[in-house]
């Protein structure tokens, strides 16, 4: 038997958040990341719909990238003193992310991160609060995901927190919200995209269900991609419908390597999480590719590539990728990113080390041991072919 759970309402379109005016509650608890969406005026106005359905509110500001264990607790003791029926997080991954944490031990404040981290084994949520995920990036799609991850700034420690219940009750996807972003966000964010839906297709645990959302993902991503990063914003609104399926996909279908591998040199190196994924997309199918081709071959006789054999047809899937990351100014190796070579090597055997005992790492479609996994970031650092 196998599972499938997403929000119970998923909003989506143009002024999609103005359905805050009909929420039912007493206080919402609104977690965002910086000024900016105070200084656009988006805060205003979720503000201004909760005022119409007569839900007083309080802000948490201040959510970085990466979000941190500190950062929780400090917005945890503020939920214990305002107790919250409602819990918002407003923004890309990273707000998101935090507030889910938040919402967790703010209903079990003597839960601890190592308790956390043990996959899908949380206790019920619900008992003081719901939460409400409103994306402005089209990229994490947390706002209909079941996980979050934190990071101890202290030890470097990440925790991926797994489970159903961090999925969010109500998933908002205002397609206004993303018609300002910046290129290089759209890229970055893009490619994510295009990982996660990917990878979803390929997993293990994939399933009937996962595999529609994660092609349609796919093929919209592949369609709509250049536009919004050339402003079309018809295409910068499908293409934040396209992330939505992915994290409906990837959600219940978990991830792979290329995710396994992002986790543990994102926070290290300071390369931004979508940026990563997009390096390591082409190695890690290169690798899968080798014993478990059949998906990825799916994938590109669904988008029309050219090819006569297995091989020709992931080599035209992998060449896809590669074209678009150069489309839009992303680097191909962890070496053109500039990560120090000397640091890389030192550093290395505890990446993959971690990098594969990490959650992504069980569902990939091709297993792994530390040695290859070595191999396999040696190939993305220094931008080599994998033929093993």
């Amino acid at each position: 038997m196998t599972r499938f759970t997403i929000p119970r309402d998923v909003f989506m379109g143009d002024d999609a958040i103005s359905e805050l005016r009909n929420i039912k509650g007493k206080k919402a608890y609104i977690v965002i990341g910086s000024q900016r969406l105070k200084n656009d005026g988006t805060l205003s106005k979720v503000e201004g719909y909760l005022k119409e359905a007569g839900i007083e509110s309080k802000v948490f500001i201040g959510v970085e990238h990466d979000p941190s264990v500190q950062t929780v607790k400090k917005g945890v003791a503020e939920m214990l003193e305002y107790k919250p029926d409602w819990i918002i997080g407003i923004g890309g991954g990273s707000p998101i992310d935090a507030a889910k944490a938040m919402w967790l031990f703010y209903e079990y404040p003597e839960f601890t991160f190592e308790e956390a981290i043990k996959p899908f084994n949380l206790p019920e949520l619900r008992k003081k609060a719901k939460f409400i995920g409103v994306t402005t990036t089209s990229g994490t799609a947390t706002e209909v995901t079941s996980f979050s991850v934190i990071t101890d700034k202290e030890t470097g420690i990440k925790y991926p927190i797994a489970d159903f219940n961090l999925t969010p009750d109500i998933a908002i996807v205002d397609t206004n919200l993303v018609l300002t972003l910046s290129p290089e966000v759209v890229a970055n964010t893009g490619l994510d995209v295009l990982t996660h839906a990917i990878e979803a297709y390929v997993s293990t645990m994939a399933t009937p269900l996962t595999d529609a959302l994660a092609m349609k993902a796919i093929e919209m991503t592949v369609e709509n991609l250049d536009g919004s990063y050339n402003k079309v914003m018809t295409a910068r609104k499908n293409m934040h419908i396209a992330q939505n399926l992915a994290g409906m996909a990837f959600s219940n279908a978990i991830l792979g390597i290329v995710h396994s591998m992002a986790h543990k040199t994102g926070d290290i190196f300071v390369i931004p999480h979508g940026l990563a994924n997009a390096i390591y997309l082409t190695y890690a199918i290169e690798y899968n590719a080798k014993t478990a081709p059949k998906k990825y071959v799916e994938i590109a006789t669904q988008l029309r590539l050219k090819g006569n054999t297995d091989q020709e047809l992931v080599k035209a899937l992998v060449d896809l990728i590669k074209k678009m990351r150069k489309d839009f100014n992303i680097q191909a190796s962890l070496k053109e990113f500039g990560v120090d070579e000397k640091d890389f090597l030192n550093r290395l055997p505890s990446l993959a080390k971690t990098a594969v005992a990490d959650p992504c790492t069980g569902t990939n479609p091709r297993t792994i041991d530390v040695a290859t996994m070595e191999r396999l970031y040696k190939a993305a650092y220094y931008g080599e072919t994998v033929d093993f």
